[in-house]
């Protein structure tokens, strides 16, 4: 028994019909991942974020340098190192004596 000529392409014609539907929803789903995914890669790496990071991190160690300068001008360090090394002084005499 033959199939008739008009039944195969009307299924052809369906099936063509589906695919190009698939491919085309394929095609719109990779677009919208391929720009989120490139989206988000400039957000996360944008200059302007390496950037500001940088400038703030360099803030913080430039006040931490500071600030340990002046601790160790301070009065209180200062009498602190007198204190200790005529300490030290006494220390030294005392066992130099004892020889």
């Amino acid at each position: 028994m033959k199939t008739s000529r008009t039944h195969k392409s009307k299924d052809q014609a369906i099936l063509i019909s589906v695919a190009e539907s698939i491919g085309s929803t394929l095609g719109a789903l990779a677009a919208k991942a391929d720009a989120a995914a490139g989206a988000a890669k400039q957000a996360l790496s944008g200059h302007h974020v390496t950037r500001s990071v940088k400038r703030e991190g360099k803030k913080v160690v430039r006040k931490a340098r500071q600030a340990a300068r002046n601790a160790k001008k301070s009065k209180v360090a200062r009498t602190t190192r007198r204190t200790i090394s005529r300490g030290k002084r006494a220390v030294s005499r005392r066992a130099k004596a004892k020889k």
